[in-house]
């Protein structure tokens, strides 16, 4: 095999100030600036053995994030109002279409509930995943029950359903 090297120019940014006013807006240049020639390689890799992965290396290790301690939290959050609803974002500032969705179906039955914005804690995010078995957000909670997500709920409002739920919830 014989040896091969390319010279080939590559463009790089170099930042030049148009101003000393720091206010005004910077200007870019872009310079086509040589490289050097890659290293030569002849024949290495026929002398190169890798050795075979450990054994260990073939099973992951998936740790649960849903610890005994954050599940008797969710517990507690989930039993503490009759509707709950794990988003992304807050009622105020939902910061998802999803849940915003949710979140005006909720409003326009006028009922009350407690949000929590998962987006604060990946902890809280991911063990609730596991908690709800739902891979999803928003997650809404009615009575201390998982109800489902934004789907779910929507097609229950549309049905009349999500209002007698509710209803029931609140009552008891």
């Amino acid at each position: 095999m014989s040896l091969r090297s390319i010279n080939t120019p590559f463009v790089t940014p170099a930042a030049v100030v148009s101003s000393s006013i720091t206010n005004k807006p910077q200007s870019f240049r872009f310079v086509s600036i040589p490289t050097t020639p890659p290293l030569a390689v002849n024949n290495l890799h026929s002398n190169l053995k890798l050795k075979p992965p450990p054994p260990f290396a073939k099973f992951r290790c998936s740790a649960s994030a849903l610890t005994p301690q954050l599940r008797d939290t969710l517990e507690k959050l989930v039993n503490s109002e009759k509707v709950v609803l794990f988003m992304k974002g807050t009622r105020d500032f939902p910061m998802c279409g999803f849940s915003n969705t949710v979140v005006q179906i909720l409003k326009n039955l006028n009922v009350p509930f407690e949000d929590v914005n998962i987006l604060e804690n990946e902890m809280l995010r991911q063990g609730l995943k596991e908690y709800s078995s739902w891979p999803t957000f928003p997650q809404l909670y009615i009575g201390g029950e998982f109800f489902g997500g934004c789907d779910i709920a929507l097609e229950a409002f549309q049905s009349g359903e999500l209002q007698e739920v509710v209803e029931r919830a609140i009552c008891s």
